[in-house]
């Protein structure tokens, strides 16, 4: 399953907005948390989900391969939540791990090109109810801060250009934020499913090219890192250093989660 967005300038402008906005309802909402904590009521839980990578992130491993983008398919997803329950909003606070994959050639008919990904997610942001009395029923809309840990191994095998071997992918932080849509559907007093939906920009921030090797000119290093920046000794002509442009790292993730009021 496959998704393709693109950003224009306006779009990209909206998105540093919101992040400020982010920033300021968040830094109010800590300003008043000591006065209003005897009323807040405050949500736990844990649940599972399904990553889709999209933009940059997916693609095939002759993309990845070729350094067009991380050639990745959809994989599992698990995580931590919590929410703070305040008038008209929740402050909601996330822990992700999610673990994608891929396998395939490395070019037309050969070579074999074995691909991982593990990403552990920071999120904080607000989330605005919308509130229907007569419904067991919540929905939400929210937008998000988020830090984004990479690791990952890459294995090749019979591939023309690289050593046979498993490769281990330095760990790498970029800063990022995305936008969801929920709800939360009450089992009880005290407990609630959250179904959610988000789309997540994963590094907006931090993008940056690694030399592994500095000074050792192979094909092998420009996958050792994330290398979500445009390789600086990149030429058309050069099988070496391949990667031709920046690379968009976003996903788009559903998760259910069960809540317990604390």
């Amino acid at each position: 399953m496959n998704f393709n967005f693109t950003f224009s300038g306006s779009i990209k402008k909206i998105i540093c907005r919101s992040f400020q906005l982010s920033v300021v309802i968040i830094s109010l909402t800590s300003l008043t948390l000591t006065e209003s904590i005897a009323q807040t009521n405050i949500k736990l839980g844990g649940g599972a989900g399904i990553m889709f990578p999209v933009s940059d992130f997916s693609g095939s491993t002759l993309d990845y391969y070729n350094g067009s983008s991380y050639g990745l398919s959809s994989g599992f997803n698990i995580n931590g939540k919590a929410k703070i329950i305040l008038p008209g909003f929740n402050l909601a606070a996330e822990i992700d791990y999610s673990s994608l994959s891929n396998t395939g050639n490395s070019e037309p008919g050969q070579g074999k090109v074995d691909i991982s990904q593990k990403i552990l997610s920071l999120k904080v942001g607000p989330e605005l109810r919308i509130n229907l009395p007569e419904f067991p029923v919540t929905p939400y809309i929210g937008i998000n801060l988020a830090l984004n840990s990479f690791s990952g191994e890459t294995t090749f095998q019979g591939v023309s250009k690289v050593s046979s071997a498993s490769y281990s992918v330095n760990g790498e932080t970029r800063f990022g934020g995305g936008f969801t849509l929920g709800t939360e559907v009450s089992i009880s007093s005290s407990l609630s499913l959250d179904f959610n939906i988000s789309y997540n920009l994963m590094n907006v921030s931090g993008k940056n090219w690694t030399d592994v090797n500095p000074g050792i000119n192979q094909r092998i290093d420009s996958y050792l890192s994330l290398n979500d920046e445009r390789d600086p000794l990149y030429t058309s002509s050069d099988d070496k250093h391949f990667v031709s442009n920046a690379r968009n790292i976003q996903s788009v993730l559903f998760t259910v989660t069960l809540l317990f009021s604390l």
